[in-house]
């Protein structure tokens, strides 16, 4: 457990990561993810014994360990009192796809989960993760999902493979030299390429994007942050749905 919360590779080799928390575990188990493995301990509240019975009629494997057991392989500083062991996901998405999204060398976890989530709530039909990357499935990159990895499809691929799975689609990419977001017409089957913190888009993402796209600043900072931005773009494509379809 210890290497599949620190090491992609050790994650991607099991075929296995790690969900932390009541609230993950109960998206986890609403979703009839396969769990390997729960533990929790004495100090778990009531709605997470509620949740450990009904894992426990599903025929999951459940110990109960000490406190300081779980805290040594938890990542966060007050630990919840429930550690999983998830199968990897692989969801379906529809075909064919309208609304895409490709994190390009995105490298904080933190700000991937976030994107993960707004791509649930945005309604996002899947999410293609490039070269450069960071993995969705890092412990951090979860907690900051709240979820959204049990819902969306999350897929990592080449840009060869990603240029096949978008053809057909307008590729939008998020640039300051880009049009503004609200003159860009987003009603239209899209991907959407939201470039790194510190490095922005790759040559790749460039390549494949057929429009750049921005987002008007009114203030003296120049640019958001991955999340903030992606964040404020795929709900503008959101936006511009609704009103078209009323």
């Amino acid at each position: 457990m210890r290497a599949l919360a620190g090491r992609p590779k050790e994650r991607r080799e099991a075929g296995a990561f790690l969900a932390e928390g009541v609230r993950l575990v109960e998206e986890a188990y609403a979703a009839n993810c396969q769990m390997r493995l729960v533990l929790y301990t004495d100090e778990l509240n009531e709605r997470g014994r509620e949740l450990i019975k009904k894992l426990e009629d599903k025929g999951v494997e459940i110990e109960e360990v000490e406190s300081r057991l779980l805290g040594s392989l938890s990542e966060t500083e007050t630990p919840q009192g429930i550690l999983a062991v998830l199968n990897d996901l692989q969801l379906p998405f529809p075909q064919p796809p309208n609304f895409i999204l490709i994190p390009d060398q995105i490298r904080d976890p933190g700000n991937l989960g976030t994107l993960l989530r707004t791509a649930d709530g945005a309604g996002v039909q899947a999410v293609f993760l490039p070269p450069e990357t960071t993995d969705a499935f890092a412990p951090k990159a979860v907690r900051a999902g709240m979820g959204a990895h049990f819902r969306l499809s999350i897929q990592s691929k080449s840009w060869e493979e990603i240029q096949q799975l978008t053809g057909g689609l307008q590729v939008f990419l998020a640039d300051m030299e880009g049009q503004s977001c609200w003159e860009t017409d987003l009603r239209q089957p899209l991907a959407l390429i939201i470039g790194g913190e510190a490095e922005g888009a790759s040559q790749q993402a460039q390549k494949l994007a057929s429009q750049k796209m921005s987002i008007p600043m009114n203030g003296k900072i120049e640019s958001l942050n991955a999340a903030a931005a992606g964040s404020v773009l795929m709900f503008e494509v959101v936006r511009q749905r609704i009103r078209n379809r009323s």
